[in-house]
């Protein structure tokens, strides 16, 4: 008999017990829950054990004295064979194994090691990176300058009471929740610090420009506290490494980037709030003649996707002590918008979508549109040919010859089979056509 069952992050199936089993269990505790199956291999087909009884008793015991918790064991039949069924619930602290820690990846356990492990340990305390306290750290190392800046830009945006403005550093800190007991937080290194990369070290930004991949002709390295960095960022980016298209209407001189500012300046928001700074890794831009990309250092929880990241990302920030003052001031408009703002921007501004993919962390890749009468000959010729949807189809075959199927669902929010349909359209039309492979190949916009 088959379990109907598939091995998963919470299903796993053994044909024996051993006692290094146990790991699993753990990695249940600290995960969701989970069922371990005995009996069972690796299709879900019962297949029984011999000393079922037996283990019924043993079982429970060494998992109390190894683990410190109570899991369920139950004893099943199929016809002749039996079989067990062993229940870990989740566990609101973290369950060690041997003095290790794991969790479950997919079907797989694995072992949490450096900044993943901080992390995991920091949140079964209810705690994040940012709300630790930092010991030998105290209000004479903030920056008066950081309070002005602050101060100055709250006050613009109108989110916070005057009054509280005109408070001492001491008090201000306190409201903005950067202080626990008699310690200041972690954030508060970042936000306020004199030297904030003597207690975080990776908390800069690095620009880049590139030739190619190998070729780098230029950098800077952006440091100080983040308000700062982003000031810093945003003029560099906009006055040394992007060249502006010059135009005239009658007299007006008219300056055209190739990627949208607001877009840009969510985008870079984004990876100062929802950065992993445990990881010691800095925010990375590197611009080419024809695109410009921003990865933000970070580990995705392991059972998380790329999808999951981007709901995740819309609905809270991943950093609350760095968020919030950073919304008091203004930089952060509004709560819960993050990568579908930068989206939307984008389309706004030249109609190319920025491509999002995750490799260590949060890729941002916004193109430029190299031949900028192309959309506009392309509408001319196409607009009352195709409806809005395959024209944003072939907008974003344009911008990445290579998108899959599934990316172009994701990004116009409709189903695979409603594209399919519309591509199959557009090529009977002989609008567009595929070169090579499902995997390797590309689209081409047929003139």
């Amino acid at each position: 008999m088959n379990l109907n069952l598939k091995e998963s992050q919470n299903i796993e199936f053994k044909q024996i017990w051993k006692d290094e089993y146990i790991k699993t269990l753990s990695a249940f505790a600290n995960s969701d829950g989970g069922k371990l199956y005995i009996g069972v291999n690796d299709n879900g087909n019962i297949i029984g054990i011999d000393n079922a009884k037996k283990l019924l008793e043993d079982i429970p015991n060494k998992v109390r004295d190894i683990l410190g918790i109570m899991v369920d064991v139950n004893l099943k039949q199929d016809e002749n064979k039996e079989y067990l069924e062993i229940i870990t619930d989740k566990y609101p602290y973290p369950i060690s194994y041997k003095g290790s820690y794991y969790y479950r990846s997919g079907s797989s356990t694995q072992e949490l090691k450096g900044a993943t492990l901080d992390k995991f340990l920091l949140g079964r305390q209810g705690k994040k990176w940012d709300g630790v306290p930092v010991p030998y750290f105290g209000f004479d190392d903030l920056d008066p300058f950081a309070f002005r800046l602050f101060r100055q830009k709250a006050e613009k945006k109108q989110r916070i009471d005057n009054e509280l403005l005109k408070e001492s550093d001491e008090i201000l800190i306190d409201k903005l929740h950067l202080k626990e007991g008699d310690y200041l937080k972690r954030a508060a290194t970042l936000l306020f610090a004199k030297e904030p990369q003597k207690y975080v070290t990776g908390s800069i930004i690095k620009i880049g420009y590139f030739k190619s991949n190998s070729d780098l002709v230029y950098q800077d390295m952006i440091e100080g506290n983040l308000f700062e960095q982003v000031d810093k960022t945003m003029e560099l980016i906009f006055t040394k490494y992007l060249k502006a298209i010059i135009s005239y209407e009658g007299v007006q001189r008219i300056e055209s980037f190739p990627v949208s500012e607001l877009a840009f300046r969510e985008a870079l928001i984004n990876a100062v709030v929802h950065k992993d700074y445990g990881s010691q890794q800095t925010i990375q831009i590197s611009v080419y003649n024809d695109k410009l990309l921003m990865w933000n250092a970070g580990d995705l929880p392991p059972h998380w996707t790329l999808d999951t990241l981007m709901q995740k990302h819309n609905s809270e920030p991943h950093n609350p002590a760095i968020a919030y003052p950073f919304f008091l001031a203004g930089y952060i408009e509004s709560w819960g918008r993050g990568i579908e703002k930068i989206i939307e921007e984008s389309q706004k501004f030249n109609g190319i979508i920025p491509q999002f993919r995750w490799l260590n962390g949060l890729w941002v890749e916004f193109y430029f549109n190299t031949d900028k009468s192309l959309p506009n000959r392309l509408g001319e010729k196409l607009g009352e040919k195709l409806g809005e949807t395959q024209q944003s189809i072939i907008k974003l075959m344009q911008n990445n010859p290579k998108i899959p199927i599934t990316a172009l669902a994701t990004q116009l929010d409709i189903s695979t089979t409603a594209i399919e349909k519309h591509i199959k359209k557009l090529k009977e039309q002989n609008i567009i056509k595929r070169n090579g492979s499902a995997k390797g190949g590309y689209w081409e916009i047929i003139s």
